[in-house]
């Protein structure tokens, strides 16, 4: 199963990843993958309004994980992209994983064997100035039933 959306605009993104985050759950794993600029962020920041995240939310790229404990449920952001050789293990990515927030991991590929068996994974794709493809695929039954609610439509 996968779903194919084009976004036309910033908000457009950011209001379809709110409606996502508006339907997370305590352990729930984002995989977000997308080249500079694809609108990693654009959608974690519409995944924070979601769960209610009052502060602003900035790129982890040189801070690998950032944590916003101010909402419905703590979101923890991270950029794995520098950790080609360390494990997550020896990060503690686990307690995220399994903890009581929504963890989102941008560079998901450098961590995949540690990863949970399910979560939704979600690629950004750069089309033009205000155009994203978006593709969603679940992996595991409960992402397959939110991503039907909220990209199925």
């Amino acid at each position: 199963m996968e779903f194919e959306l084009i976004m036309t605009s910033e908000r457009e993104t950011r209001l379809r990843a709110k409606q996502l985050g508006e339907q997370l759950a305590a352990g729930d794993v984002i995989l977000l993958e997308g080249d500079l600029g694809a609108g990693k962020t654009t959608f974690t920041k519409g995944l924070g309004e979601g769960l209610l995240i009052p502060q602003m939310i900035k790129s982890p790229t040189f801070t690998i994980i950032r944590e916003y404990k101010k909402g419905r449920l703590p979101l923890y952001h991270m950029d794995v992209y520098r950790l080609e050789d360390t494990s997550a293990d020896e990060l503690g990515l686990e307690e995220y994983f399994y903890g009581a927030g929504v963890s989102v991991v941008e560079w998901a590929q450098f961590v995949r064997e540690d990863l949970p068996e399910e979560y939704l994974e979600i690629k950004l794709f750069h089309i033009d100035e205000n155009t994203r493809k978006m593709v969603v695929k679940p992996v595991g039954e409960r992402y397959e039933q939110l991503a039907m609610e909220v990209f199925g439509k």
